[in-house]
């Protein structure tokens, strides 16, 4: 089972914030142990994600931090804490984060993250979960019209020495019949 699939199963296809049931993806909560797993992932719908890349402190957008600071997943509870604490001058925000819970270990996989970094880690996924690294050798698992190439990629095609799109997760470059394309993550296997 893919990553997505049971963060759909675990979320009930429903972004883990705020609810909503559109444009859902997985978002990678950095933590100390450098895990990849299941559990270090939060499932999101497009709006949450960008109002966290953003930066966002606009109190309507993080109404859902109410509900989610109750959450029994790790990870969720952790991502509240996370955006609580840097809207922490909030009256509201400060306010959730005196009623929130957290274990030892969410507390200090919570507090592991230093929020005032200026480049963010951008985690590329294959289409199974596994994560990809520059350099990496994938294959294609669909068969892809190549754009502005003239030729279809077929499945099973091999594409070694990968690049990662730094500030977009879902895209890889790649060599295939001599020419550099895009290819997205979903269409590819390590």
């Amino acid at each position: 089972m893919s990553l997505e699939s049971e963060l759909e199963k675990r979320s009930e296809n429903q972004c883990e914030l705020c609810k909503s049931t559109t444009n859902l993806q997985a978002f990678f909560i950095e933590n100390p142990k450098n895990s990849y797993s299941i559990d270090c992932y939060v499932f999101l719908c497009s709006d949450c994600n960008e109002a966290i890349q953003n930066n966002s402190h606009e109190s309507k957008i993080w109404s859902s931090l109410n509900d989610s600071i109750w959450s029994e997943v790790p990870a969720v509870k952790v991502l509240s804490w996370r955006l609580l604490n840097r809207m922490k001058e909030e009256q509201w925000a400060n306010d959730l984060l005196e009623m929130m819970y957290l274990s030892e270990d969410e507390s200090l996989w919570a507090k592991s993250y230093n929020f005032t970094k200026t480049a963010d880690k951008t985690i590329h996924l294959d289409s199974n979960g596994v994560v990809l690294q520059g350099g990496d050798s994938v294959v294609l698992i669909k068969d892809l019209n190549v754009k502005g190439g003239g030729f279809t990629a077929k499945r099973g095609t091999p594409v070694r020495n990968i690049r990662l799109v730094q500030d977009n997760p879902n895209q890889i470059e790649g060599k295939i019949n001599g020419q550099t394309i895009v290819i997205l993550t979903q269409f590819v296997k390590k």
